[in-house]
């Protein structure tokens, strides 16, 4: 494996051409060729509305030099003051700060002691499981604690249900001070949790009101989250900045996201790969995997074109994690169906060596690992893996990050995001809204007894449902 010198994350598309893994599966170059057109259309499509409607998110890495500011400063006064960090949110008000931390900090951080981890431990309640609550209050000092509530609109029933759980404890537990343990993350204008900042004092940061929650990572959504455990949010960005200008170009063989767009959408609808397997080799990258889950899920899984043509488009990303899903999962990729691209996330050099002491010599097939070290065993782990699916025809590819760090991270974000937007162009698709998730929604405020008229509406639709069959039940 030739090694990169240049800190750049590097895409391998090698082992899902035609020519190496064959071509009843594989994809030619003349296939990618022959969308060469569409493919500058859609670059062009998204480079046009640059910062417009759905798009802040690119505008993200530049122009924020203020809100940096107010953030490491208010990142200094909690890391001073208390003892514990915690983010109430869900989807990616959580899914971004969890892969961040999860990539750059100790794998065991909240296990060390504040000397070791030098910030504040941090928690990420993206769940409403009452035994989870009540696990968190468990390991936390309310009085020690900082909450950041993050939701665009203020409605999100989950995150703000946490945050009346919270405010109504603080309240108890601090007196008139309760208003200081807690920082809104929200829109400038819209919504109730912007309302509730202003009524009662809290901090508060802004969610541009052209980012989604998908994208949000590099808005405040992502980095006070960051710089309260002293990730360095600077060089995040200069890290996405990095990928935005190596992809400022039409022609798919100069802009890797744009590539890796046009092979995704080809897969789907030319060769019928359904699945995205995400499979990082490193567990610094194991939530990156989550991340990439809601971006691409979330944006692509669409029934309909942006002129209201049915179409029922997307491609489930599943998450894996080698080596553990070698154990547990590779079995189906090698020998299932012919309906998954695997993609690696591969780290080339980690932040620690470990060798492999000598040991057990009258054990060969253990006796050989002595002398090696366990960077050369999840390497070889991860050759052994891509040479399987390729002798069992499958496809895979590699994105390969030199060492995992800031500036690698932010590419890697950003790659994805462009990825994202290039690929709902080439399907015609409005990757920016999520009606699916929204029916769910109001659903479920239907059934708690939510009184606004739409909910009423709902709650009529669902009276209408076919009562279950007793002869289905199995008790």
């Amino acid at each position: 494996m030739r090694k990169n010198h240049s800190g750049n994350i590097t895409l391998d598309v090698n082992h899902l051409m035609a020519d190496r893994v064959g071509y009843q599966y594989g994809i030619s170059r003349e296939t990618i060729e022959d969308a060469a057109e569409q493919a500058r259309a859609a670059y062009e499509a998204v480079d046009k509305a640059r910062g417009t409607g759905w798009l802040g998110w690119t505008e993200l890495p530049y122009h924020q030099e203020e809100i940096l500011q107010d953030i490491e400063e208010t990142a200094k006064r909690i890391q001073t003051r208390f003892d514990a960090f915690v983010v109430l949110g869900i989807g990616g008000s959580a899914l971004g700060p969890i892969a961040v931390h999860q990539a750059l900090k100790h794998l065991h951080y909240n296990e060390g002691t504040r000397e070791q981890r030098g910030h504040p431990r941090f928690y990420v309640e993206d769940n409403i499981d009452p035994e989870r609550m009540k696990a968190l209050l468990d390991v936390i000092d309310l009085p020690n604690t900082c909450f950041n509530i993050i939701t665009k609109s203020g409605a999100t029933a989950e995150t703000m249900s946490q945050y009346l759980i919270i405010s109504n404890l603080l309240k108890k537990a601090v007196g008139d001070k309760w208003h200081e343990h807690i920082i809104a993350t929200t829109d400038k204008e819209k919504g109730n949790l912007i309302k509730l900042a202003q009524k009662e004092g809290f901090k508060h940061f802004f969610i541009p009101s052209s980012v989604g929650g998908r994208f949000s990572e590099l808005s405040p959504v992502g980095l006070l989250p960051a710089a309260v455990c002293g990730i360095d949010i600077r060089a995040m960005l200069k890290g996405a900045a990095a990928m935005d200008e190596r992809c400022k170009s039409g022609d798919l063989w100069q802009n890797p996201a744009l590539l890796q767009a046009v092979i995704q959408v080809i897969a789907m609808e030319e060769i019928g790969i359904n699945i995205q397997v995400m499979m990082p080799y490193a567990d610094s990258l194991k939530y990156m995997a989550d991340w990439f889950c809601q971006l691409w899920a979330e944006s692509l899984g669409k029934n309909v074109t942006r002129k209201g043509m049915a179409v029922n488009v997307g491609q489930t990303p599943v998450k894996s994690l080698g080596v553990t899903d070698q154990h547990s999962q590779l079995q189906l990729y090698t020998e299932g169906p012919y309906d998954k691209i695997v993609t690696f996330l591969r780290v080339e050099g980690f932040r620690n060596d470990f060798p492999i002491p000598h040991g057990c010599e009258d054990f060969p097939d253990v006796a050989f690992l002595g002398g090696k070290s366990l960077n050369a065993l999840i390497e070889a782990e991860y050759q052994g893996t891509q040479y399987a699916l390729l002798r069992a025809g499958r496809m895979s590819q590699t994105i390969t990050l030199p060492e995992v760090n800031e500036h690698t991270i932010g590419q890697l974000l950003y790659f994805f995001m462009l990825t994202t937007a290039y690929a709902g162009e080439l399907l015609d698709i409005d990757a920016f809204n999520q009606p699916g998730v929204e029916e769910s929604k109001i659903a479920s405020y239907a059934v708690l007894g939510n009184t606004g008229e739409k909910y009423r509406q709902k709650q009529q639709e669902m009276a209408g449902v076919k009562a279950l069959n007793d002869e289905y039940l199995m008790k």
